[in-house]
């Protein structure tokens, strides 16, 4: 099989790809020629670099010139037989060692755990069927297919796309899913803009599509990632610069006064051995035997706040280089933000409203733009148009909400996850709603219509027969539709487009992003 420069696969034709990567559409690879690829290539897994011992990892907890000092203090003071001093000094030693150790073996296994993140299921084309294999058997050249849902397991040139859209926040930070399709790009394209690839750790979170896996294992996005991160090299950080200066400066203290004391000793005409034992008394006096167990346990603490929040430290001194840092580069998106989109604005029946509360819990209340805070939901009866509003926004979706251990999370679009959450917060249960107007059929979002629709039965606990359709999608197409608007009375009313417009405009203006129920 012929190789190309992995970073060229977004340029090129599907049928050039497929001939370079000796694959079709049709029957995908052979089974026995996916197990020789699997020979060459490897499994489709992110190589861990191979770790320092436990018992190495141990030691060098104590390669630090104020703790060489202490241990030299230690052992002076064992052969003098001043057990107590003794103790104390090789107590202090052990305890910042293990503190030490002890934190940097949980963020190793929590550093381990994120090369896990590629291993999943994944369904492939082999032999003219369809399989559900571990993602680690893929190989260069398997046909893989995406629903939503879905996390790619490999980095893939997309071949046949159907309103495909994939989270790539890990990967790139952009805080939306990405539309993917399958044309050609110019090879200068960036990794960011490369619309017809979808890269390995990514979620799929609508639609559908099926591709050609250009790369696996070590040689994905994430995988460059992984050896860049693997080969950083590890930096002296302002704290231990600073120890290491003074634990310098105190050596040569120590040494220049005790080689004083022998000096001035020895013309006083005193013994050579009390000289030897008040220098040995000087220069353990003098060492802070407590500052290396105050400087560990501070910066102990401050790794402990910080895995409360989730942020893995992986030395103890990172902790103190964070406060040393004077200017941030970064772009904000899944960085400085959480990456969770968040309703907080309804206008409905020529009324606008306030939503309280962000991410996608379910905690929040819903109030008239103008009414006092802590003020109650106003109840169907007093306003149908916001009600009516709510329940589109729960129906004419495809996303679902779970709660787990991190917290509430979205298994979709993270937009149709904001509208979810919206929807309990005004009491809505989602799960609820769908069992009461059962969905008939739908239309799917697409680029080119921009707008999704869903068809639903009647409530059961109703008498009608009228059947209920759910529309979302851009501004301008949905107010292309729209001739009448319904009003807080329960009653129709002309459309007013030049205000819906107006207030969209002073909406977006504030950054937020605009969607249009029907």
């Amino acid at each position: 099989m012929k190789a190309i420069p992995e970073e060229q696969w977004h340029r090129l034709e599907a049928d050039t790809i497929l001939s370079l990567l000796q694959a079709n559409t049709e029957q995908g690879l052979a089974q026995q020629e996916a197990e020789q690829r699997l020979v060459r290539f490897g499994p489709n897994v992110l190589t861990t670099k191979a770790g320092k011992s436990k018992l190495v990892r141990f030691l060098l907890q104590f390669h630090q010139p104020l703790i060489y000092i202490l241990i030299a203090s230690g052992i002076i003071t064992a052969l003098l037989q001043e057990w107590v001093d003794s103790g104390v000094i090789f107590g202090v030693v052990l305890a910042n060692g293990i503190i030490g150790y002890i934190q940097e073996a949980k963020a190793e296994s929590s550093l381990a755990a994120l090369a896990r993140t590629m291993i999943a299921e994944a369904t492939v084309l082999r032999s003219g069927g369809k399989q559900r294999i571990d993602s680690t058997q893929l190989v260069p050249g398997d046909l893989v297919l995406l629903t939503a849902g879905d996390r790619v397991p490999a980095d893939m040139r997309l071949l046949h796309c159907r309103d495909l859209q994939v989270d790539e926040s890990a990967l790139t930070g952009e805080s939306v899913p990405v539309a993917k399709d399958t044309s050609p790009l110019p090879e200068e394209t960036v990794l960011a803009e490369r619309r017809n690839m979808a890269y390995a750790s990514t979620m799929v979170t609508y639609g559908q599509a099926n591709g050609i896996i250009t790369a696996t294992g070590d040689q994905t996005e994430v995988g460059r990632i992984s050896r860049l991160m693997s080969t950083a090299q590890d930096l002296a950080t302002p704290l231990t610069r600073k120890i290491a200066e003074f634990s310098q400066v105190l050596l040569y203290a120590i040494l220049f006064l005790a080689a004083l004391t022998v000096g001035v000793g020895l013309l006083r005409g005193q013994p050579l051995f009390d000289l030897f034992m008040a220098a040995v008394a000087l220069a353990v006096g003098a060492i802070p035997e407590g500052l290396p167990a105050a400087v560990t346990i501070t910066l102990a603490i401050g790794v402990s706040r910080m895995a409360k929040r989730r942020v893995i430290i992986r030395k103890l001194p990172a902790v103190e280089t964070l406060g040393s840092t004077t200017v941030i580069c970064s772009d904000k998106t899944g960085t400085l933000t959480e990456n969770h989109m968040t309703v907080q604005a309804i206008i409905a029946g020529q009324e606008q409203y306030a939503v309280s509360g962000s991410g996608y819990a379910p905690q929040g209340v819903i109030t008239r733009r103008h009414d006092q805070q802590g003020a109650l939901m106003p109840t169907e009866q007093e306003a149908p148009a916001l009600h009516h509003c709510l329940r589109a926004a729960a129906l004419c979706n495809d996303s679902v909400l779970k709660e787990n251990e991190e917290g509430w999370q979205v298994q979709g679009d993270p937009t149709e996850g904001a509208m979810l959450t919206v929807a309990e917060k005004a009491g809505y249960p989602v799960q609820e709603l769908h069992a009461r107007y059962p969905r008939l059929d739908s239309i799917p979002f697409e680029s080119q219509h921009q707008f999704m629709a869903t068809l639903h039965d009647t409530d059961p606990a109703e008498t009608s027969t009228i059947y209920t359709i759910c529309i979302k999608g851009a501004a301008e197409q949905i107010l292309a539709k729209c001739e009448h608007c319904l009003t807080d009375e329960g009653t129709t009313a002309p459309l007013d487009q030049e205000q819906v417009h107006e207030d969209v405009a002073r909406l977006a203006a504030r950054g937020l992003r605009v969607l249009l129920l029907r």
